[in-house]
């Protein structure tokens, strides 16, 4: 098997190949930063008005409790198998594998998820700017989209992650310079009341209207565990893999809060309840409307943001798909790699053919802002329930085999704090509405549950035929591959029971 231990880099990932900073970028990039603050906190507007910063401030404190999580066990498993890798140390195999199955299937789906919105976003623009130009004209953008992100995944992690640093640094440095352009123009109409109750939108006073709020804003924050599947490739992991994971969910945050805080100040806290994704009231219409051409950069950060997200989670799956692949719960051609690039170049190819053949199969099928609905349903569903299981497997993993590190604030209340902020996140995502501010889903997007639950379905029936044949290759999902053997086996202890 590819991998075997620390010292066998004939045959692994590319070990050594990136740093603190491309790592921390591959899970910036996966936040999507850019089109988070124009896209998906807006959202939160609807209910929050223009008290939003605070429904930020109060998400972000959520998220950070599973990136504690998350972080924590990143440091003590360095694994490309991540996730999964997690929840078979800190549960059972079982659930190792099942969430690995999960979460290689939305990671896959994030890639068309993000070439739909490249494709849209772009002709729609360019229809605006010149009518000439058809609107309905967005796959080829798509296709130039995929095709870019297959390159940069062909010429290994080291090139891939580059890239998306050089995005996700652009991304960032134009929202925040736009943030404080605002800010400037705002004048005397900054103020901190915002990050009080007094704006919330109508019909959703007080702090009901902030937690409303907040839930839609937590989904802004997916993402941020996405450096933890190049634990193999990255330098000095254990540390490395941490400060990532943690610091990108804190980073990202702390911008969201500014961008949020910036706009609601500028265009009127007591109106911002209107704000949203498109036309005049929103991020792009007021900078046509107010800032001349910085509108143009404003569009090409967004643009530039849905690439960056595509390529680090394609990085994600890939990962991972090599991980399972390497232990033969996954077809074993997925851990093969590049001779020289060492990177896994079966799951660069199955990523090209399952983005292009998702992207054009729902966009043509349905329509491209229909299919993106229908996907990011599909995906925030389960990555939340991801998160969920990683919370409850960083209290288990303390608890049953590390107990001479255990903390009872970071690895009991902490995952006790995460899961409660992101139970409510996922009832949303689903549409069910065991809130007033949810409403029920409509279809298509409403399939999203059924095609989840088939996806799930099949991988128990994978688990048990694993569970029942081949019971040592189930076990290996706890395996972190960068633990020399006798130091594994004290680690892992009874991981095969």
């Amino acid at each position: 098997m590819a991998g075997e231990s620390s010292r066998d880099t004939g045959t692994g990932l590319a070990r050594n190949a990136v740093g603190l900073r491309e790592v921390l970028f591959q899970s910036v990039t996966a936040m999507a930063p850019a089109a988070a603050v124009a896209a998906s906190i807006p959202a939160g507007a609807a209910f929050a008005g223009g008290s939003l910063p605070l429904s930020v401030l109060v998400a972000l404190v959520a998220c950070l409790f599973t990136a504690s999580c998350v972080a924590e066990l990143a440091q003590h498993l360095p694994a490309a198998g991540s996730v999964a890798t997690y929840s078979a140390q800190g549960l059972h195999p079982a659930v190792g594998f099942l969430v690995g199955w999960g979460y290689v299937f939305v990671e896959a789906l994030v890639p068309p998820l993000l070439l739909l919105q490249l494709g849209f976003t772009t002709a729609g623009t360019l229809h605006q700017q010149w009518p000439s130009y058809p609107a309905d004209l967005w796959w080829p953008w798509s296709l130039a989209g995929a095709v870019v992100i297959a390159v940069a995944g062909y010429f290994g992690v080291r090139a891939s992650a580059r890239f998306g640093t050089v995005l996700g640094i652009f991304e960032i440095l134009v929202f925040v310079a736009f943030a404080v352009m605002l800010i400037v123009a705002a004048g005397s109409g900054n103020t901190l009341s915002v990050f009080g109750t007094s704006h919330t939108a109508h019909g959703y006073g007080g702090f009901g209207g902030v937690f409303a709020g907040s839930v839609y804003t937590v989904l802004a924050f997916a993402g941020f565990e996405a450096a933890a599947p190049l634990a193999e490739e990255a330098k000095d992991p254990r540390r490395t893999m941490r400060r990532a994971v943690f610091g990108a969910a804190l980073a990202i945050g702390v911008v969201y809060v500014l961008t949020t805080y910036a706009m609601a100040v500028y265009f009127g806290p007591d109106r911002f309840s209107g704000f949203g994704a498109a036309g005049d009231a929103s991020w792009e219409g007021v900078a046509r409307a107010s800032f001349g051409l910085f509108w143009v950069i404003l569009f090409l950060a967004v643009v530039n943001s849905t690439v960056a997200n595509a390529n680090a989670c394609s990085n994600v799956s890939t990962r991972t798909a090599f991980a399972l692949g390497r232990i033969g719960v996954f077809p074993r051609a997925f851990a093969r790699l590049h001779p020289r690039r060492r990177s896994p170049v079966t799951g660069v190819a199955v990523q090209f053919v399952v983005a292009v053949a998702a992207m054009l199969g729902l966009g043509l099928g349905y329509d491209p802002v229909t299919a993106f609905a229908l996907l990011a349903t599909v995906i925030v569903t389960v990555i939340i329930g991801v998160y969920i299981v990683a919370d409850v497997a960083c209290a288990g993993y303390f608890l049953r085999r590390r107990r001479d590190l255990f903390s009872p604030l970071r690895h009991l209340v902490f995952p006790a704090l995460g899961i409660a902020a992101f139970v409510p996140a996922l009832l949303t995502a689903a549409g069910i509405p065991a809130f007033g501010f949810v409403a029920e889903l409509a279809p298509p997007v409403s399939y999203a549950g059924p095609v989840v639950a088939v996806w799930m379905a099949a991988g128990i029936v994978v688990l048990a035929v694993l569970a029942r044949r081949y019971p040592d290759r189930l076990a290996q999902t706890g395996r972190v591959h960068l633990i020399d053997p006798d130091e594994e086996h004290e680690q892992t202890g009874a991981v095969r029971g």
